[in-house]
């Protein structure tokens, strides 16, 4: 059974969009809406998308695929960019972003990742933004334990309600510390990334073996099984992309896979936990 990840006091399905690179290219376009379309229909809530994304042709996008479903359903994220992190630039780009996507508001705005704005200032702007009903709610991206942990002593940073990571089967630093610090401050996770790039390239013979088991175990493709994993805590919502009509789906179904703890061992097995704290990648 799906178990929904609760945000902001909203309870949304696990495995959401993602829309990096969405809306560069004009010819790809229709294939792109008819993909995040289909993931919608499939259960997909959460869209997530950035200033940053192709100039802002993400948002645009978005806001297309936005006039064919119904807004109430979805849960739309995006991200401002560093440099507007300052109380005046960030509510000049929200109104951007809001303008691209044709909504009236977001329901999570996330600061991209950490800005030369001192930190108390891009606070101040979201709870501004946050007031006038432009959000409704905002959170952080790219931020390691000790940037949450600063935040957390500063006037209303514990409104924060989400980090959102770079998190996979190989890319899990997080556990180290950052992970297990957003737990106590009750903050879920939103993995980018979810699925290693390439499925299997670089993964030695025995690590690409046992998935291969576990996904035939499941009647899956190894894509699923990965993007299964990064969701198992139930703490985690995945956003990966596609813009594949027939992948998007493959990629909500997974939420239906259910590893089991045998499974899981086998996988931490040939992919081994941190023993040290990681750098993040920014995206």
């Amino acid at each position: 059974m799906v178990q929904n990840v609760k945000i902001n006091g909203r309870e949304v399905f696990p495995i959401g969009i993602g829309t990096w690179n969405i809306g560069n290219n004009k010819l790809d376009e229709d294939r792109e809406v008819e993909a995040m379309l289909k993931g919608i229909a499939a259960g997909a809530q959460v869209i997530d998308t950035a200033e940053m994304y192709g100039n802002g042709r993400s948002e645009q996008l978005v806001g297309h695929v936005l006039k064919q479903v119904n807004r109430e359903d979805i849960y739309l994220i995006s991200k401002v960019l560093p440099e507007n992190a300052s109380k005046k630039r960030l509510a000049q780009s929200l109104e951007r972003s809001l303008e691209r996507l044709d909504v009236p508001y977001l329901d999570m705005y996330l600061l991209h990742w950490k800005s030369t704005v001192p930190l108390e200032e891009t606070i101040d702007a979201l709870e501004q933004v946050k007031n006038d009903g432009k959000i409704r709610a905002w959170g952080v991206s790219n931020f390691d334990t000790i940037d949450l942990q600063h935040m957390m002593t500063l006037p209303n940073g514990k409104n924060c309600q989400t980090n959102q990571v770079k998190y996979n089967l190989i890319d899990r630093g997080i556990e180290y510390d950052l992970l297990p610090y957003m737990q106590t401050q009750q903050l879920p996770l939103i993995a980018y990334s979810p699925m290693i790039k390439g499925n299997l390239k670089g993964l030695l013979s025995s690590q690409s073996k046992v998935l291969e088991t576990i996904a035939l175990n499941h009647q899956a493709s190894i894509s699923q099984i990965l993007l299964s994993w990064s969701i198992r805590n139930q703490q985690t919502i995945a956003i990966p992309k596609s813009s594949n009509p027939k992948y998007m789906i493959d990629n909500i179904k997974a939420a239906d896979i259910q590893l089991t703890e045998t499974e899981l061992q086998q996988i931490d097995k040939y992919f081994k936990k941190p023993m040290k704290k990681q750098s993040l990648a920014l995206w």
